[in-house]
C-alpha cells in the first residue's frame, strides 16, 4: 500500500473551520475505490496543525487519486486556508491494513 502522512498548518482564522473547508475533498477521496483510509486529526500542541493519515491500495490507486478532479479542485481551493506548504511523508508498505501494536497489547476485559 501507499501510506502517506501529511501535516497541514492552517491559518489561525480558519483553523476551527478546517474540517468543513476540507470536507468535500475528504469525502470524495474516501469514496475512491483504491482509498483504504483518509483520516484527519488535530494536533494537541498546536491548534492550527492538522495531520492527515491516508493510505491507498497501491501505486495505481495513488496515481488515480492525484489525477482525480477533486484532487485538482483541492489544489486550487485549499491553499488559501494554509499558512505554509504542507509537509509529507510517503512510503510504500508491504501490508494492506493496520497492524496491532504488540508492545501495548490489551488483555481481554470481562
Amino acid at each position: 500500500m501507499i501510506f502517506i502522512t501529511a501535516k497541514f498548518r492552517v491559518l489561525p482564522e480558519y483553523a476551527d473551520a478546517w474540517p468543513e473547508h476540507s470536507r468535500g475533498f475528504t469525502e470524495a477521496t474516501r469514496a475512491e475505490p483504491g482509498c483504504l483510509w483518509f483520516d484527519w486529526s488535530r494536533s494537541l500542541d498546536d491548534p492550527t496543525e492538522y495531520v492527515l493519515v491516508e493510505a491507498f491500495r497501491d501505486g495505481e490507486a495513488g496515481g488515480a487519486h492525484v489525477r482525480s478532479e477533486h484532487f485538482k479542485n483541492a489544489q486550487q481551493e485549499l491553499p488559501r486556508y494554509l499558512a505554509e506548504t504542507p509537509k509529507i511523508v510517503n512510503a510504500v508498505l508491504e501490508q494492506d491494513d493496520w497492524s496491532r501494536l504488540g508492545e501495548m497489547e490489551v488483555a481481554p476485559r470481562g
